[in-house]
């Protein structure tokens, strides 16, 4: 059984006068429950806000460092702005990181406050957290990569302009091109979001066939959602995604001066609606490229 002090149940309730009336009578702040949780989190957690406000002078920064979690955590994953920008004037960290015991507990291993917030797409708490000095690329699945999922343009726009890295790579199904451009393929405002952004083009058109046909790539365990390590043109020939084929390479050629079009993808290209804008580009490509050699 996990047993909690008084003051953590009254934490939870909230109510100041409660709190003080513990803690005048020698109720401890820093004791925490079983599982490593102070009152200072639980109240942070709910948002009672003026509660935090007596728990913060009382708690200990070591008990904290103990259970292994912030307070900020708690504000966040409880989606409580004005909670988290008390914590954030009151001197706790941005980028308290949750300790590994405590990650263990989540699938993703999230570690961070920022994770917490953008998976709530709490965008008044991410952007406390971010001009905090929140890093927004410190957990294992990128906070980008959860914005895009969302298609939350604020958030995405949000962490790209603190630094988020527009060129990850997601450890679960990789692919030879930044994994961002996944979530983007149907999305021309998100594709370009991404693409001003400094998304690395040139990877996508990186093929090492060629001129030269592919051989019948297998596509056993395949899905419309899970895409393994493989190439750009091996992605968007699928059944599912060739529609998309010319759109896509479309805004792409307006970032780039010059790139290859291997057998495979100008293959499916030319079923495109968008086939003979594409080439008249490849092709000045091909002009320019016979000048300067000249």
């Amino acid at each position: 059984m996990d047993y909690s002090s008084v003051l953590f149940e009254a934490a939870g309730g909230g109510n100041p006068d409660s709190l003080n009336l513990l803690l005048e009578y020698g109720a401890d702040a820093n004791v925490p429950k079983h599982s490593g949780h102070l009152p200072i989190h639980r109240a942070a957690y709910r948002g009672h806000f003026l509660a935090l406000k007596n728990l913060v002078p009382v708690t200990n920064f070591d008990a904290i460092k103990e259970s292994g979690i912030s307070p900020i955590h708690s504000a966040a994953a409880g989606a409580h702005p004005q909670c988290l920008e008390f914590l954030l004037k009151s001197g706790f960290d941005a980028n308290f990181m949750l300790d590994q015991r405590i990650r263990k507990g989540y699938d993703d291993r999230r570690k961070s406050a920022l994770y917490f917030a953008v998976s709530n797409g709490d965008i008044s708490s991410a952007q406390l957290l971010l001009n905090a000095g929140a890093l927004p690329n410190q957990d294992p699945i990128n906070c980008l990569q959860i914005a895009l999922r969302m298609g939350n343009y604020e958030l995405m726009n949000l962490l790209l302009r603190h630094g988020a890295n527009v060129n990850y790579f997601c450890r679960v199904n990789t692919t030879h091109f930044p994994s961002a451009l996944q979530y983007a393929l149907k999305d021309e405002v998100m594709l370009r979001m991404l693409m001003n952004y400094g998304y690395d083009v040139h990877r996508c058109f990186d093929c090492p066939r060629g001129d030269v046909s592919h051989s019948q790539y297998v596509t056993d365990g395949w899905t419309s959602t899970v895409i393994k390590d493989t190439k750009f043109c091996e992605v968007i020939t699928l059944s599912w995604l060739k529609h998309l084929s010319g759109k896509v390479v479309r805004v792409m050629l307006d970032y780039v001066d010059h790139v290859n079009i291997c057998w495979k993808l100008e293959a499916a290209l030319k079923e495109q609606e968008l086939w003979p804008d594409i080439n008249s580009i490849l092709s000045k490509y091909l002009i320019v490229g016979f000048e300067i050699a000249d």
